[in-house]
């Protein structure tokens, strides 16, 4: 029996996500496991603090449908199906805790910058999956 057998790899939706999702395919492939591919969406409302006394569902709207057309070439240049690929609107580490549990994923794989000190302090995305993770975590480095 492989050590992994759904690796749900999170990325973001920059130029540095085929890093993170080579080292997913190459893992999945060594472990013979189905890979699931995701993106959160923030909600609009965090990004500008909430207080804005308007309408955000039409940007959340555009942004969501960005994240799926990004999602989907990168689905189709892998070689993940589409019933594999969640965008989902929310906080990252909660919303991929909660994608790692509805899924039963036994590795979450997610990109890092490797930030020190006060950044550090700061939090960031993968240090917040790997705290509350109820599976292993893998951060790849990026470079």
């Amino acid at each position: 029996m492989s050590a992994y057998s759904k690796i749900l790899v999170a990325i973001d939706l920059t130029e540095e996500a085929p890093q993170v999702l080579k080292k997913a395919l190459a893992l999945s492939e060594q472990h013979g496991a189905k890979l699931i591919l995701a993106h959160v969406v923030e909600p609009v409302g965090y990004a500008y603090g909430g207080d804005i006394p308007m309408d955000l569902s039409e940007l959340q709207d555009q942004l969501d449908k960005a994240a799926r057309e990004q999602l989907g070439k990168y689905g189709k240049e892998y070689g993940i199906s589409e019933d594999d690929q969640i965008v989902t609107v929310g906080r990252p580490e909660s919303e991929i805790h909660q994608l790692s549990e509805d899924y039963g994923v036994d590795l979450v794989v997610v990109g890092s910058h490797g930030r020190k000190g006060f950044q550090l302090l700061l939090g960031s995305t993968a240090n917040g999956v790997l705290h509350g993770a109820k599976c292993d975590v893998l951060a790849v480095r990026i470079h």
